[in-house]
């Protein structure tokens, strides 16, 4: 899923909160909350209007589900059932919107009220987690990832534990940034890579698809391919220990990438999932190329063709994981073992690795860009486009 970020660099796309939390009308302009005016047919109640000023709370984009839910109620307490045409096709967002506002049908204006006041009531009470001025505080300079460095063992956290740790664009240079900051670190022996929360990654964040302005499709498909050809590369430059932790799912690009890694340790209780022709895409992350010399041409084509999802175990005979431990004990295990390895000679780690990996790093390199210029030309194309609406369809 190397790829539902590719249009998030474009302006006009709802971004998340800034450091102190999203104002009421960041909120309000959201591309899929946004209503047009319209004239009110019935009373709003004050606890209506409490509700619309407390959406303004929300520290986080609550998701593209949630949004569609808040318009559609919306629409409906202010202006009752649908009034307008079905947007045409190409307008994602305009036929999200009324698809929902449509689903709720002759729902009348008292109850979707009284449905609006409960969703925002509910969805600022499970943003009551930590500030990220609070991690700003504690000396972190990133705003998406957890990073810290013990005797040699630097760990790099996904922390969007609520988003199940997908990846925005932000995220992504903060990837790079964070990688960058560990090669050039003395004291940094091995690095290791793993999720807050339930999740290790499930790819990019599909809020990264909303809003695109179809006039500049193609320059922005251009823009994300460069953006994905320096993550990737990254990992390909990387010269010390890249252990992943994968502590649950992981999903897309999360795991495309796990072949540039140099060992791979989950619980038992992680998925591996690349479902990439569901979506119109093609793979990325380099993983077109090590995936069939690591588990033979079948085994890789249904998992990057056929969208296969593979369990640990699974993962792990086919030479894509290095070792799997019950969930139970993962935690205990796993990282005693990684800070063993921080102990070992620096040097000795660095020149094992580059006889390992040089010999094929410019091969790696041209894969990549082969695959980031094929993705281009898909997230430009009429059956990608069609994949990505049905799927908000089906959310809807």
């Amino acid at each position: 899923m190397a790829t539902l970020r590719c249009f998030s660099r474009v302006s006009q796309l709802y971004r998340y909160g800034s450091a102190v939390g999203i104002t009421a009308s960041r909120v309000q302009s959201s591309p899929l909350i946004r209503a047009t005016p319209v004239r009110l047919m019935s009373a709003l109640s004050p606890e209506f209007e409490d509700a619309k000023a407390r959406l303004g709370t929300l520290k986080e984009d609550p998701g593209n589900e949630a949004k569609l839910k808040i318009y559609a109620l919306f629409k409906q307490s202010t202006t009752g059932a649908v009034n307008t045409k079905r947007p045409g096709m190409m307008d994602f967002v305009g036929r999200a919107k009324w698809d929902a506002w449509n689903s709720l049908g002759n729902m009348s204006q008292g109850d979707a009220q009284k449905a609006y006041i409960d969703l925002i009531n509910s969805l600022v009470k499970e943003q009551g987690g930590p500030e990220p001025e609070a991690q700003a505080e504690s000396g972190q300079k990133y705003q998406n990832l957890l990073v810290t460095c013990e005797d040699g063992l630097r760990t790099i956290t996904l922390n969007r534990p609520k988003k199940m740790n997908a990846i925005t664009r932000e995220m992504y240079d903060e990837w790079v940034a964070a990688l960058d900051e560990a090669a050039a670190d003395p004291k940094t022996v091995v690095t290791a890579i793993t999720g807050a929360g339930k999740y290790y990654c499930s790819g990019n964040d599909l809020s990264n698809f909303t809003n695109i302005d179809m006039s500049k499709i193609h320059e922005l498909a251009k823009d994300s391919g460069v953006l994905l050809e320096r993550f990737v590369s990254a990992f390909i430059e990387f010269p010390k220990p890249l252990v992943a932790v994968v502590n649950g799912p992981a999903v897309g690009v999360s795991v495309t990438i796990m072949g540039l890694f140099d060992a791979i340790y989950s619980t038992d209780a992680a998925t591996f999932n690349t479902p990439f022709s569901a979506l119109g895409q093609s793979p990325e992350g380099c993983s077109s190329y090590i995936f069939p010399k690591l588990m033979g041409f079948a085994k890789a084509s249904e998992l990057l063709m056929f969208n296969k999802k593979l369990t640990a175990h699974q993962a792990c005979e086919l030479g894509l994981v290095t070792e799997v431990f019950p969930d139970a004990t993962f935690q205990q295990e796993v990282w005693p073992k990684l800070k063993a390895y921080a102990k070992l000679p620096p040097k000795s780690l660095i020149y094992s690795k580059a006889l390992i990996r040089d010999v094929e790093r410019e091969t790696l390199h041209k894969v990549n860009v082969a695959e980031c210029d094929r993705l281009v030309e898909r997230w430009t194309s009429e059956d990608c486009m069609n994949a990505i609406m049905n799927f908000f369809n089906r959310k809807n």
